[in-house]
């Protein structure tokens, strides 16, 4: 059946016209779905496939980071897993400091009062 415009139906036709509507709704919908991008949770557990590819470093290297506990892991059982919010706040933490970094902490220690003991 042909689509129909606002002013081309009767009463009659009202069921086919919901229909129609309906699915043009259903539609918009499901392309409005596509264009969103999926939302990651930041508290999920990755492998550790997925953990490399988060670091951007191979397995066997996240392996032997692992191996010498400097890596946030989780390890139930046999496997290992990371979270993603853990894996950030290691590489924050790894950050170095910028030569403003360094005298903005040098004054704010010497403008604070020594405490005597």
């Amino acid at each position: 059946m042909e689509p129909y415009n606002m002013e081309s139906f009767n009463f009659n036709e009202l069921p086919e016209v919901v229909r129609q509507l309906f699915e043009k709704v259903e539609h918009l919908e499901e392309m409005l779905l596509n264009l969103q991008p999926a939302k990651e949770d930041e508290n999920d557990l990755l492998t550790i496939h997925e953990a490399a590819e988060f670091l951007k470093i191979t397995p066997a290297a996240l392996y032997t980071k692992v191996s010498r506990k400097e890596v946030p892991v989780n390890k139930p059982g046999k496997r290992l897993y990371f979270n993603k919010n853990e894996l950030k706040e290691w590489i924050s933490a790894g950050k170095r400091k910028t030569l403003n970094d360094i005298r903005r902490e040098t004054e704010l220690r010497m403008t604070k009062p020594k405490k005597y003991v």
